[in-house]
This record gives C-alpha cells, sequence and structure tokens, in this order.
C-alpha cells in the first residue's frame, strides 16, 4: 500500500471510531469512553498486520460489530470493549491474562467465552455441528452478553459474505438459519432475527430472495400510498385525544413471504397481509395499559377487528419480554392489515430485547425473563444426554416456538411453547410432578396427557406415587425439558431391566451347556440382529427373548451357526456385500410421524442408513420420501433450509412393538374383584389398560379387558396371573 492509501485507510478507521460512540443506545460516561479508547487501540495494534478475504484492514470487523452492539442491540460500554476485542486472543499474540491485567476480569470472561466459541470452528464438520451447538451453548452460562457479541460477530459476517466462495456461503447461511436465527429470536433481538433470516436465504435460495426483493422495491410506493390512506382514517380521531404518536409501515421480510408462500401455495401476489402498521405512542408508566386499549377502540371504532386475531401481549407479555397489543382489522380496499400498538418503552424492547430491560428497570436488577429462560437452558443442557443432533432439534424447536399461556389451579399464569400438552406442563411445574403425573384436568376436565392446550386453559395435575414415566410419553411430551427427564428415566429403568436379564440370560444358558462371556454375548447379539449386549439384556428381562429363542440360539451356537460366524469373521465384508436383508429381520420396518404411519419410502445414497440407524424423512419433489441418516453431511443443510419437509422417523423393532389384546373373563361375583384384577394388570404386571368393562348378572360376571402388551409371552403370563385370582373361572383372549 502507498502512503497516501494507509493515511486514507487510517483517517477511516478513526471515523468508524467517533461514529461507533456517537451512535451508542447507552450513555456513554467519561470512564466508559476510557474503557471502549483502551480497548480499540489494543484491537487496531493486534489487527494491524491482518487484511479479511475482502482486501480491507481487519480491524474494521470488530470496530462493525462493536456498532452493532452499541446502536441494534443496545448494549453497555462492557460489551462495546469485548466486541472490539473479540478476535484478539483468538487470532493474535495478546493473551487472556493480558486483557485480565488492562480490562478487568469481565471484559476477559466475555472474550474468553467468544474464544471458546471460535475454537469450535477449527474441529468443525458438519456430523459434529450440533455438539458443538451445545458446547457454544454452555458459555451462556458464563454471561448472556457472549451470545449476543457472538450473534451480532455472526451478523456483520453475513453482510459481508460476498467475496467467499459459494460452498461456504451456503454452509455459514444454513448454520445461521440453524442456530443463531432461532437464538437471536430467543433473546428478543427481532430485527436481528429478520435480517439473519433474510440475508441467509440470499445465499441458499438467490433466485427466490432476489425475485421477492425486486418485486418488495416495484410496490413501494403503492405500500406506502396504502399507509397514508389508513393512517388520514384515524389521525383527526387520535389527535382529539391528544396522543403523541407515530404511525410506521413495516414490510414482512423476505424470508417470512417465501415462508408463507410455500406454507399456503400461494405466489407472492396472492399474499394479502404484506405488511404491519405500527402505532407507537408517548406515555409514562401509569397510563401505558390504558393509552394502548384506548388507540385499540379509536382504531376498531374506524377499521372491523378479526376477533380471533387479537394478541394482548401487555396484560401477558412474552418470556422475551416481549409487550404490545396486536389486531387485525379490515384495512382500505378490503384488505386484512395487521395492527400492532406499542408505547415508546415497548417498542425500545422489541427493538433491543435484552439492552432495554436494563435501561427502564434501572439499577443491577436483572431482567426475569431473560434469567428463567437461562436457568431452564442450563438444565435442559445439564440432562441432555441424548445424541447432540435430537438435542438440537428439540431446543431450537422450543427456541423458535410461539407461545401460549395457561393457569395453574390457583390462577397462577405460566408460558408454555405452542403445542404443549398436560405432560409439558406438568414438568415445567416441577420434575417430581412431571415425574408422578397420572392424568390431567383441562378446565375441569379429565383428558388424556396428549391432549394440546390453548392459550387460557386452567391445568390441574392429578398425580400418584406409583405413576412413572413410560415410553409413550415421549410421543405426548414436546417440550426439551420434559423430553430430557422423560428419556433419562426410561434409560435407568432398561438399565434396571437389562440387569435382572442379564442374570436370567447366564441361568438359562448354564442349562444349555454354555457359558455367558463376551463371546457368546457377542454372538447372541448377532444372532437376534441387535444392536448392544444392553439390547439382548433387555429384551431377556421383559421376555421378548424366550426359552424357546433361547434353545434355537443354542442348537445353532454348538452346530451350523459357529462354522458360519467363524467364516464371517474370517473376512470383513466391503459395505456393498452386506445383506441388509439380514439385518432388517429384527429392524423390520420404518414408520413417519408421530402416529407412525407405514409409508413409502426410498434410503438416500448420500449417507446409506440402514435399519436401526437413527434417522428422517425428507419429502423430496421428484422422488417421495427419502430417508437419512441423523448424522449425515446433508442433515444440517436439509433441516436449516427445508425444515418444512422433514418428517420424523423411526424403526420398529418387533421385539419392542406394543400389541393391543382383548381379554374376556368369566366367574363368581364378589367383593373386591374388580380391584383385585386391576392390581394385577397395573400394579403387579405393570401393563397398561386402554378399556374395562364388566357386566353382572345373578351372581355371575363377565368381564372384557383391553391391554397394551409388548409381546405374547407377557399376555401369556397376564392371563396366568389372572386365572389365579380368587373368584375367577375363565380367562380367554378374544
Amino acid at each position: 500500500m502507498t502512503q497516501a492509501a494507509i493515511e486514507k485507510e487510517n483517517k477511516l478507521i478513526a471515523q468508524e471510531y467517533k461514529e461507533l460512540l456517537r451512535i451508542s443506545y447507552q450513555t456513554l460516561t467519561d470512564e466508559d469512553k476510557t474503557l471502549i479508547r483502551s480497548a480499540f487501540e489494543v484491537a487496531v495494534d493486534a489487527h494491524k498486520n491482518q487484511r479479511r478475504k475482502s482486501g480491507e484492514a481487519y480491524i474494521f470487523h470488530p470496530i462493525a460489530v462493536a456498532k452493532i452492539v452499541a446502536s441494534e442491540i443496545g448494549l453497555d460500554a462492557v460489551s462495546i470493549a469485548s466486541a472490539l476485542l473479540h478476535d484478539v486472543v483468538e487470532d493474535t499474540e495478546y493473551t487472556l491474562d493480558d486483557l485480565d491485567r488492562m480490562f478487568g476480569e469481565t471484559v476477559a470472561r466475555i472474550v474468553d467465552g467468544l474464544t471458546k466459541i471460535a475454537h469450535l470452528k477449527k474441529e468443525m464438520n458438519i456430523s459434529q455441528q450440533a455438539e458443538n451447538f451445545r458446547k457454544m451453548l454452555l458459555t451462556l452460562n458464563d454471561d448472556v452478553r457472549v451470545i449476543i457479541i457472538k450473534i451480532a460477530d455472526r451478523y456483520h459476517n453475513m453482510l459481508t459474505m460476498d467475496s467467499m466462495p459459494e460452498h461456504k456461503q451456503v454452509k455459514i447461511a444454513s448454520e445461521t438459519l440453524y442456530i443463531y436465527a432461532p437464538l437471536a429470536h430467543r433473546i428478543g433481538l427481532y430485527n436481528i432475527k429478520t435480517e439473519l433470516e433474510d440475508l441467509s436465504l440470499k445465499y441458499t435460495e438467490p433466485e427466490v430472495y432476489n425475485s421477492i426483493k425486486d418485486k418488495i422495491e416495484e410496490s413501494k410506493e403503492e405500500q406506502q400510498a396504502y399507509i397514508d390512506a389508513f393512517s388520514a382514517t384515524i389521525d383527526n380521531s387520535l389527535k382529539k385525544e391528544g396522543l403523541n404518536y407515530i404511525i410506521k409501515g413495516r414490510m414482512k421480510s423476505i424470508f417470512s413471504m417465501r415462508r408463507k408462500m410455500l406454507a399456503q401455495n400461494v405466489t407472492y401476489e396472492e399474499i394479502y397481509d404484506k405488511f404491519a402498521i405500527r402505532i407507537i405512542y408517548e406515555s409514562d408508566a401509569q397510563n401505558e395499559k390504558f393509552l394502548a386499549w384506548k388507540i385499540y377502540s379509536i382504531v376498531t371504532d374506524h377499521f372491523t377487528p378479526n376477533p380471533v386475531r387479537l394478541r394482548d401481549w401487555i396484560s401477558s407479555p412474552k418470556s422475551t419480554g416481549y409487550e404490545a397489543l396486536h389486531i387485525t382489522v379490515m384495512g382500505p380496499q378490503g384488505k386484512w392489515v395487521e395492527v400492532q400498538i406499542r408505547s415508546e418503552r415497548m417498542h425500545e424492547i422489541a427493538e433491543k430485547g435484552y439492552a432495554a430491560h436494563f435501561k427502564y428497570k434501572h439499577g443491577n436488577q436483572k431482567e426475569q425473563g431473560i434469567e428463567v429462560w437461562l436457568n431452564k437452558l442450563q438444565e435442559a443442557l445439564e440432562n441432555a444426554n441424548t445424541n447432540a443432533v435430537d438435542f438440537v432439534e428439540e431446543f431450537k424447536l422450543n427456541l423458535y416456538s410461539k407461545e401460549i399461556f395457561v393457569f395453574t389451579p390457583k390462577g397462577d399464569l405460566k408460558s408454555l411453547p405452542k403445542g404443549a400438552t398436560p405432560l409439558d406442563f406438568s414438568f415445567n411445574i416441577h420434575t417430581e410432578v412431571g415425574m408422578r403425573t397420572r392424568g390431567a384436568k383441562v378446565n375441569g376436565k379429565l383428558v388424556p396427557l396428549n391432549t394440546t392446550l390453548q392459550s387460557g386453559d386452567q391445568v390441574e395435575i392429578i398425580t400418584s406415587e406409583q405413576a412413572r414415566p413410560n415410553q409413550n410419553w415421549l410421543d405426548y411430551a414436546t417440550t426439551a425439558r420434559a423430553r430430557a427427564k422423560i428419556k433419562s428415566v426410561l434409560r435407568e429403568e432398561k438399565k434396571s431391566v437389562a440387569e435382572e436379564g442379564k442374570e436370567i440370560l447366564r441361568r438359562k444358558l448354564k442349562s444349555q451347556k454354555i457359558n455367558l462371556n463376551e463371546d457368546s454375548i457377542n454372538k447372541m447379539v448377532t444372532y437376534f440382529k441387535l444392536k448392544t449386549s444392553l439390547d439382548l439384556f433387555y429384551r431377556v428381562g421383559i421376555g421378548s427373548i424366550d426359552n424357546t429363542m433361547l434353545k434355537d440360539f443354542a442348537s445353532s451356537y454348538n452346530n451350523a451357526f459357529i462354522s458360519f460366524f467363524k467364516n464371517r469373521m474370517r473376512r470383513t465384508p466391503a459395505p456393498e456385500e452386506i445383506n441388509k436383508d439380514e439385518i432388517t429381520s429384527k429392524y423390520d420396518m420404518l414408520v413417519f410421524g408421530k402416529e407412525e404411519e407405514k409409508l413409502e419410502y426410498k434410503l438416500s445414497q448420500c449417507c446409506n442408513p440402514i435399519p436401526g440407524d437413527s434417522v428422517f424423512g425428507f419429502v423430496s419433489v421428484s422422488e417421495g420420501i427419502k430417508v437419512h441418516k441423523k448424522n449425515c453431511p446433508n442433515a444440517i443443510s436439509l433441516q436449516s433450509n427445508y425444515a418444512y419437509r422433514i418428517i420424523t422417523a423411526k424403526w420398529i423393532d418387533s421385539s419392542q412393538q406394543e400389541y393391543q389384546a382383548d381379554i374376556e373373563l368369566t366367574g363368581i361375583d364378589n367383593l373386591g374383584l374388580i380391584n383385585d384384577i386391576t392390581e394385577v394388570i397395573s400394579d403387579i404386571m405393570h401393563v397398561n389398560m386402554r378399556n374395562l368393562n364388566f357386566s353382572t348378572d345373578g351372581g355371575t360376571f363377565k368381564g372384557k379387558i383391553t391391554v397394551v402388551v409388548k409381546n405374547k409371552s407377557i399376555l401369556k403370563k397376564l392371563t396366568d396371573n389372572l386365572k389365579e385370582i380368587h373368584g375367577i373361572d375363565k380367562v380367554t383372549r378374544i
């Protein structure tokens, strides 16, 4: 570079620094400015020899991130300084100890958290992405500002990706949609969330992005004319009330337009609610709610409201802290328009999220919404023993989900994700309540545990000391917290049953003159087409591998199976030589969705899933459902860009599948007989009953019971136990 070019660049850097101080949302004290100046000087020195791929000096990047943190997010001086220094430890000779000495423990801790996230990239490949996301979330426990600055860093990277190769653009954009946009949404950074989504679409589907963008540009004048017509209708009425306000029109984002077009299968022109109108009014704290409803009254005097589209987030703010009244009215030219009514304070919270809460809370009092969320996050991380992709999918669901508000029997208000069930509610109250759930009442009526709750429902949980989570609960629960707890209990129960099964197996093999050792266990796992020894012991424990099956194994073990096994062990087949028909004899069925439907599908070539693998279905345009492994190289990309086309899938192990059976009982009626029957079924055998019907006639009784069992051996054991009850004459399966 020439001397003139260097001087010009230095002048630009100085201008950017002054702009950073000027646009800060927070009021900066002299002490704040000194801290930011010192951080700026260290950052300039540390990055003096570095340039970005675009060719510009690297220092412009940390300054840009600091400007986003200062203005668009609105954090404090410590955050601005940390943003300026966020790449210093990662990319230069400065150490954390240096930063601790120069700027104090808080700045050093935040930069350390950001450096940990940066280090994750070094080991990055697609299959590890979900695990890295989990590790990244752990930094939230140190300081929430770590993740907020990281979102700002990602936002600026997305704004400056044009100089990158296309494959990197798509990868970073997919990761942004998959991870950072939902996080920004949850922390309340709605503007940045929208920008991240739009920028991601720009790189993942550039033709679609540019097409919608051009159409929005073409209709700008028409939109403004419509907003002016709407404003003119209510302007006089608002002024008569002495209100100070502004009316703004806001176009829906390109990404949300695209989502609507896909969801409703319509063209851009056919979307009827392309923009929203905001009325932002001045108010002191005491009159905020009163004025919001006064404005609501004025708007609905002039325009007919849609009664089912009222959203009152002033009385019950979202858990992100968002407050506003949303109404949809029939506007000029017979078009539906969403009107958002906010005070200036509410508007700042909607724009700045976390930072605005601090401004209005004053002092060091922490904002409860973010604290409650962080506590739940930490609990989810601590209990996340599932595979990382499952964890991220469930966690992301909770990040992005809309909220409902339900009441406890005492009238306390609880926030839950949309689609939550009474089981989710019980775990939200307390883990122990969740674990002991026997049933639930919604608005005073007994309902199934998989009932979808609606805003305004009053929910009462019925508990029992005998109640325990079972496999069906995973189909009933939707929140990450509830599912993690249920899975944890089921894993422990499986281990307990497996321990008993191991001892049963040892005794049964001994009678066949076979020792239970590593060799015989491995051969049984292969023989029964299982994945692990734990599966083997568990199936013996529940009786799905019975005496007959073990005798068959013993016979083959002592004869043909030994030579077959030795031949197999002498050479390892290449992947294409593996006989999938053998493997599928146990995992013989793939089912889709919550209803576990049997649908036509094809196994994808990119990851070659085999029965037993963790998989998901992808609804392709021309080839129907394609099945991919959850750790498939394309999984993140598919789930980031085409979430609406993903369908859950799992292999059904025939020994684990549950069957419904009807049992008929006859005998002599006596006091307490039904109690004895239900005790055998529920308490002794731990079998679920779906239906119970008894009738008596002249001292005799006839009953029909529908039960759900895993296999015939359990059903036989159940019928044998029922025959032992005093008074029962006959037990038959219908």
